[in-house]
């Protein structure tokens, strides 16, 4: 089983390591469609007291956008994060046992160090603990000034969830405090050579027949002497 770590690549982008990463044409609605039901059918879920279907785990569905202008030399790129947080757990009323209750307790921890950096967010402190968790690390580009959050919480119709629905709009009011400021606009300069590669690679992708989708892996590719790449192999071009 591999042991999934949140890295920072030389050009400061955030990745997951031994992770694939798929190429898809944005009108390609099968493979998307395709892809999305592969993520869900990986979702960790689990029976308690409380949910026949409880999420032992958060879900993040990252898409990376990229656009590139070959007369200009210029690259656009975009991320954007879908996060399923898993919801707070009490083991006296879930009660889980074993491995489903060491699950509670890390979904908790990592619930409380996204608190924390909400809470310090709204404050405006000079640090934020971004590295107190995966989670948190992994999302520290949107939740920095680099671009936009919305967040929405679900709450619980019955009275016997009466706290958890509290903690949930105490969660909510902190980050309602919070201004992330101006969403930044991500261009990039690229050589001649690296945009027509890049065009090239895009095109070849769109060629693609509906539903085939063409897989790519993190691992570092070998690139020539000179040459810095990005972890999805992509030139690392310079940034405006």
């Amino acid at each position: 089983e591999h042991k999934h770590e949140v890295k920072v690549s030389a050009e400061g982008r955030r990745y997951v390591s031994d992770l694939t990463m798929i190429s898809l044409e944005p009108s390609d609605t099968e493979a998307v469609e395709g892809v999305m039901r592969t993520a869900a059918k990986y979702r960790s879920v689990g029976h308690t007291d409380m949910n026949a279907v409880s999420s032992r785990s958060h879900s993040v569905f990252t898409l990376h956008l990229m656009a590139v202008h070959p007369e200009n030399r210029q690259t656009l790129r975009g991320t954007l994060n879908l996060v399923d947080l898993a919801g707070s757990e009490r083991l006296d009323r879930s009660k889980v046992t074993g491995d489903r209750a060491k699950e509670a307790m890390a979904i908790n921890k990592s619930l409380s160090s996204l608190t924390d950096v909400f809470v310090s967010i709204g404050k405006k402190a000079a640090h934020i603990p971004f590295r107190n968790s995966k989670l948190t690390y992994l999302l520290q580009p949107s939740l920095s000034g680099d671009g936009k959050t919305l967040m929405l919480a679900n709450l619980s119709p019955t009275e016997m969830s009466t706290s958890e629905s509290l903690c949930s709009l105490r969660f909510a009011s902190q980050v309602n405090k919070c201004e992330l400021g101006k969403a930044k606009r991500s261009l990039e300069e690229v050589d001649e050579e690296d945009a027509i590669s890049i065009s090239s690679s895009m095109s070849s992708t769109s060629r693609k027949k509906p539903g085939k989708a063409s897989a790519k892996t993190a691992r570092r590719p070998v690139v020539k002497p000179g040459k810095t790449r990005a972890p999805n192999g992509l030139p690392a071009p310079r940034r405006k």
